[in-house]
């Protein structure tokens, strides 16, 4: 990835970390013609994918009737996305610690 990538990706990056709703934003925002960023993709990909993670996941945790289970799950998912935010604020392109290779590889075909 350029600097010049990088810098027209950004501002899409940022959007996908947002909610579901800014992550098909920033996708379509991204596959307009001529202004497709592999930075933007990258992280549209791993919001993605922790998105989904976080919806499957939550249903099958709020059966669980314990305070302690459902309150570390949105800590470790508030981790998760804190970590991918900051990465898209300042320019880095890393994978998403324990899950992020994954999302990257189910979702390859994913703004290419």
């Amino acid at each position: 990835m350029t600097e010049q990538d990088i810098e027209s990706g950004r501002q899409n990056a940022i959007i996908s970390y947002m909610t579901l709703i800014g992550v098909i934003v920033a996708y379509y925002m991204n596959n307009e013609e001529g202004k497709k960023s592999a930075f933007a993709s990258f992280h549209i990909r791993q919001s993605l994918g922790l998105w989904l993670t976080f919806f499957a996941l939550g249903y099958i945790t709020g059966s669980f009737n314990s305070w302690l289970v459902t309150s570390s799950f949105y800590m470790f998912f508030a981790i998760l996305f804190i970590y991918g935010f900051i990465n898209a604020l300042s320019r880095k392109a890393h994978p998403i610690p324990l899950v992020g290779a994954i999302y990257q590889r189910i979702f390859k075909n994913l703004g290419q």
